[in-house]
C-alpha cells in the first residue's frame, strides 16, 4: 500500500501540480564549498532529523568527521574522528543518554585501525566508572576496570585474555 492509497483501497488521485513524495536519495544533502571542502547530511528514516552528518575539510572525498544517531533520539549523539582518513576512526565520542555530555569515548592509540582504549560513564554522573584496554593490541579488550558502586574508586578488574592476565598460570 502506498502513502497515497487509503486503507480502503481507494486511490484519491492528484492534480496537475502533483509532486511525488521524495525518494530515499532525496533525503541526502551534500554541499561543496569553494575551497573544496564538503559536508553531507542525511535523514534515512524520514523522521525530519539528521541520522548522519559527515564533513570532509580537505575536499578529497573522504570524511574526517562523522556524526551519527546511534541511540535513537533526535540528536546526532556519536562523533567518529578519522584524521588520517584511512576509514578507521582514531577517536569515538558518544552521548548515550543524549544529555549533551560525552559519556563514552574510545581511541585507537597505536593507529593500527582497532580501538585500544575505551572509557565510560555508565551512571551519567560526569565521572569515568569503567575503563577498557587492549594492551597486546590484538583487537580484543583484555582488561576492564570498573567502579561497580560508583563511589569514585575502581573496585574490580576483569581480564578478558589469558595472555594479559598477570594471575593466569602458564
Amino acid at each position: 500500500m502506498s502513502e497515497y492509497t487509503e486503507p480502503t483501497g481507494e486511490d484519491y488521485g492528484h492534480d496537475d501540480n502533483y509532486a511525488p513524495e521524495p525518494t530515499h536519495d532525496e533525503h541526502v544533502i551534500v554541499a561543496q564549498f569553494t575551497d573544496g571542502s564538503q559536508i553531507g547530511v542525511a535523514d534515512y528514516d524520514h523522521d525530519g532529523y539528521a541520522d548522519i552528518l559527515a564533513t570532509d575539510a580537505d575536499g578529497d572525498g573522504r570524511p574526517e568527521n562523522v556524526y551519527t544517531d546511534e541511540y535513537g533520539g533526535p540528536a546526532l549523539d556519536t562523533h567518529y574522528v578519522d584524521a588520517n582518513e584511512d576509514g578507521n576512526p582514531e577517536k569515538v565520542f558518544a552521548d548515550r543518554n543524549e544529555d549533551g555530555y560525552v559519556d563514552a569515548a574510545a581511541a585507537d592509540t597505536d593507529h593500527d585501525g582497532a580501538l585500544d582504549l575505551a572509557v565510560f560513564d555508565n551512571n551519567f554522573d560526569g565521572h569515568v566508572d569503567q575503563v577498557q584496554v587492549d594492551p597486546d593490541e590484538d583487537g580484543n579488550i583484555d582488561k576492564t576496570v570498573t567502579d561497580t558502586d560508583f563511589d569514585g574508586v575502581f573496585d574490580t578488574v576483569h581480564y578478558g585474555d589469558h595472555d594479559t592476565n598477570p594471575y593466569a598460570r602458564a
